[in-house]
C-alpha cells in the first residue's frame, strides 16, 4: 500500500510517498504527477521518498521517467539514496 500526499512548499510542489511503491500503485502516482504537470508554469515538482519502504521495477521505471522530465527527489536512508543515485546516473 502506498499513500501519496500532495503539499506545497516554497517554490515547489511535493508529492510525499509513504509505504510500498509497487506496480499496482504506479498508475496512481502517474496520475498525480501528470495532474501536477498540467498546471504548467507552476512550481518545481519534488517527490519525497523518505518514508518509502520498497520500490519495485515498475516503480523505479516511473521514477526514472519523472527524473528525466525534471522531477527532483528527497530521500532518506541508504536504500532510497542509492535508488535516487542509480536513477540519476541512468
Amino acid at each position: 500500500m502506498l499513500r501519496i500526499t500532495e503539499y506545497r512548499a516554497p517554490g515547489r510542489l511535493v508529492l510525499k510517498l509513504e509505504g510500498r511503491f509497487c506496480q499496482c500503485v504506479v498508475p496512481e502516482l502517474d496520475a498525480c504527477w501528470q495532474a501536477a504537470r498540467t498546471t504548467g508554469g507552476g512550481p518545481a515538482i519534488w517527490v519525497d521518498l523518505s518514508d518509502v519502504l520498497l520500490v519495485d521495477a515498475a516503480g523505479e521505471a516511473l521514477l526514472g521517467e519523472m527524473y528525466r522530465a525534471g522531477v527532483r527527489f528527497v530521500a532518506r536512508g541508504y536504500a532510497m539514496r542509492e535508488l535516487v543515485r542509480e536513477i540519476a546516473e541512468s
